[in-house]
């Protein structure tokens, strides 16, 4: 997506007085900066991040209710039974996660933008439960790039590499060729991409 034009940079980072909640879904893969976004988000435009369900332990310093809301495999069934969860998964084959409907439906409904950083199939889920949603999946500028990037974090080996890029890949293929996401926001330049992401979220918010 072009970069927006025609916006001041404090009409980018404050939303009109006629502005609504909105439950905003950020994707990308592994190295494209999606966290230092959504983190930038947060801050300027006041969103708060949804709390998930797991069935994993507590770790020590973990509050249950901030960090997340702790609970058995047989609530988590319950749950998904009940349709409490806007999207759930099982993570790394042994722990589930969920993200609890009715905290962001509080949230949204009270005026604010609920972030969900989640992947591509969670995604989907989220906007099978809730069209409203505002979905956007950020592109690294090239594969070249983006293989650069995960190399550059050193945090695993060639073979982990190789595997986080061949499923960046698919994450990539997927959004592009799906209906699940409401824009693409290609992180060439980090403060474009999160002044770009910025005007795509005030604007939804005031023309919805």
């Amino acid at each position: 997506m072009k970069e927006s034009q025609g916006h001041t940079h404090l009409q980018m980072n404050i939303a009109s007085e006629k502005s609504g909640g909105l439950l905003l879904v950020v994707s990308g893969p592994s190295g494209v900066g999606k966290t230092t976004i959504t983190r930038e988000l947060e801050r300027r435009l006041g969103g708060v991040f949804s709390v998930s369900a797991t069935t994993r332990p507590q770790a020590d310093g973990e509050v249950n209710g901030r960090d997340y809301f702790f609970i058995t495999e047989h609530d988590f069934d319950q749950k998904v039974a009940d349709g409490d969860f806007l999207e759930h998964a099982k993570v790394y084959g042994e722990y589930r996660y969920g993200t609890p409907r009715e905290p962001v439906e509080n949230k949204v409904e009270a005026g604010q933008i609920v972030i969900l950083d989640i992947d591509v199939q969670g995604a989907k889920q989220v906007k099978e439960a809730m069209p409203q949603a505002f979905s956007i999946f950020i592109l690294p500028p090239s594969d070249e790039e983006l293989m650069r990037r995960l190399k550059e974090r050193r945090r695993e080996d060639e073979a982990s590499i190789a595997r986080r890029f061949a499923e960046a890949k698919r994450e990539i293929k997927f959004a592009e060729s799906s209906s699940v996401y409401d824009a693409h926001v290609v992180n060439d330049n980090l403060q474009r991409a999160i002044e770009e992401t910025c005007c795509l979220i005030n604007h939804r918010r005031t023309t919805v």
